[in-house]
């Protein structure tokens, strides 16, 4: 079972790998409008490479309703128990 700071340490280093950049620091209040080229493409490859790492699968309506990171974690974290 992961707690929240795992959750958060491995996300970090996804979006590191993804955006190929090591400042990104992830909090519970970040949205793709802090993060330069979190588009709608790169929402798509965050995503699959959540379910991927996590080992997790979401629904579209689930992926539409998250607003923040912190959403994200929630998720992850309650389907990884």
């Amino acid at each position: 079972m992961l707690n929240e700071a795992a959750v958060y340490t491995r996300l970090n280093e996804l979006f590191h790998e993804l955006f190929a950049d090591e400042e990104i620091v992830l909090k519970p209040e970040t949205t793709a409008a802090d993060i330069d080229g979190w588009d709608s493409f790169n929402n798509l490859n965050i995503m699959v490479a959540v379910e991927t790492r996590f080992g997790i699968k979401m629904s579209s309506t689930e992926v539409e309703k998250l607003k923040n990171i912190g959403d994200l974690v929630e998720i992850i974290m309650a389907r990884s128990k």
